[in-house]
This record gives C-alpha cells, structure tokens and sequence, in this order.
C-alpha cells in the first residue's frame, strides 16, 4: 500500500477524515503544514502516489491504478472520506470518484481538468538525473548544481524536496524512469466513463491556465455538481502561492 502521514485530529473529530494527493514530483511531506493544519476537527491523511517518497516503486503510472492504491488507502482507514488532489493527483481522484464513488464524500480537485494536456515534464527528469550526487551532503551545493540545467530556484526547491541526502549515496525519492516513461499516461487522461454526482469544486489559480473556459461542457458532463472558484494571485502551484487562503476555500467547501 501507499506511504501514509497520518495526522489525528486535534480535537474530536466532528468531520470526515480528508485524504490529501499530491501532484507530480510531490511528497506528503509537501502538505505537511496544510495537513495540520486541516486536522484541527478531523482525521487528515496525507499519501506519498506510487513511485514518489516512501511509496514502491511500481512499473505502471496510470490513472486507473493511481485511483486503485488510492482506494485502498481509503478503505484502510474506514472508507469514504473528502478527498483533495492537486494536478496530478486530483486526475488519480477524479478518476476514483468517477470509478469508486462511494470511496468519496467531497472533492477538490486543484488545478487540474480531465483532459490531456500536450505539455511534457520529461525535461524536469532529464534535469534531476543530471544532477551530480557524487560527495553530495548539503542542500545548498545540490541547489547550486541542479542550477546548472534549471533556472527557476522555485521548482529546484520543490525538486530538492525529494532529494534524499541521508542515504548513502544521495538518492532521488522519485522513479524518474518510470515516470519518465509513462509521461504520455500522466500528462494525458484515460478518456473514462461514469459520473459523480456528489459535491466538486474545481479550484484554479488565478493566473494558471491549466483549467481552460473550454473545459467546463466536459468537466460537467462528468462531474454535475461542479463548482469553480480560483484563487487570485496564485498559480499552479496555488496552495504553495496562497496557503492561508486554498487551505479557507477547503474549509467552507468541506463544511458545506
């Protein structure tokens, strides 16, 4: 099964337990403040997907078996919960609430549509493989190493997240080869049937262009209840952007 971070609500739990997906490149340990955050009235868990962190290393990285690890986290933890996944990981929980609806009870899917994109990650692995692990034991020579073939020092600090200093030698905790290779089945959709008819919120970052106008026919066809909001000043990245406001947004729409 997946790695799970647990975090216990602070007080007695008057809400459901939330699951928390992180995108591409990402970790549980990225959502960690949120996490806690949330946890004050209910159970949060958060997952490291298949292939990222403490997870196993899996041969495929396709939707339907990202929603199947998914459900039986869900299941090991008493079944049905709210569940939030960004990017990728709000495609893994769309496709497991199109699939497994009673797993879910509310869903926020942050920035992220039901459609391929034609947009390619690929450079990012190319970039992190790249990287020169050799007597590597600071976080801030790896920076200025990685700098060398990426110049945004945002994304290298969300790369480095997943860097495992402590192991010997460093170790990425991402399997860039497959990811590498199933990149046409992550940046792409699989096209599935079903809908859900429960409570959706699509929440976009306001200068993202991830979750286009022209979505919306085929994201209702799928998800009927679907609401939009977006978050001002925040892009893909939104609840990295505006944490204090995505983290309200989940509030109000988890306790409608």
């Amino acid at each position: 099964m997946l790695n799970t971070v647990l975090h216990p609500a602070q007080s007695p739990a008057t809400l459901p337990p939330l699951l928390i997906v992180h995108g591409l490149f990402g970790s549980a340990r990225n959502w960690g403040v949120i996490a806690r955050r949330m946890s004050a009235d209910r159970d949060v868990v958060a997952v490291d997907m298949r292939n990222h962190g403490e997870s196993p290393a899996l041969p495929s990285h396709s939707y339907p078996d990202m929603a199947q690890d998914l459900a039986e986290v869900i299941d090991a933890h008493g079944g049905r919960m709210d569940v939030v996944g960004h990017s990728m990981g709000g495609k893994a929980a769309m496709q497991l609430a199109l699939t497994q609806s009673d797993k879910v009870n509310r869903l926020i899917v942050a920035d992220i549509a039901p459609v391929a994109y034609g947009h390619d990650q690929s450079g990012h692995i190319r970039a992190m493989r790249s990287l020169d692990l050799t007597g590597l034991n600071a976080r801030s020579e790896a920076d200025r190493r990685l700098s060398a073939t990426l110049d945004d020092p945002a994304l290298r600090a969300f790369f480095l997240q997943s860097l495992d200093l402590k192991a010997s030698p460093p170790r990425w905790r991402l399997n860039l080869d497959v990811l590498e290779a199933e990149m046409p089945k992550i940046v792409g959709w699989p096209d599935t049937e079903g809908r859900f008819d429960g409570p959706v919120l699509f929440l976009t970052g306001a200068e993202s262009a991830y979750v286009k106008p022209e979505y919306r026919d085929t994201i209702r066809a799928l998800f009927p209840a679907a609401r939009f909001a977006k978050l001002p000043g925040a892009g893909h990245w939104l609840h990295a952007d505006k944490p204090r406001e995505f983290e309200e947004t989940l509030r109000v729409f988890l306790a409608g």
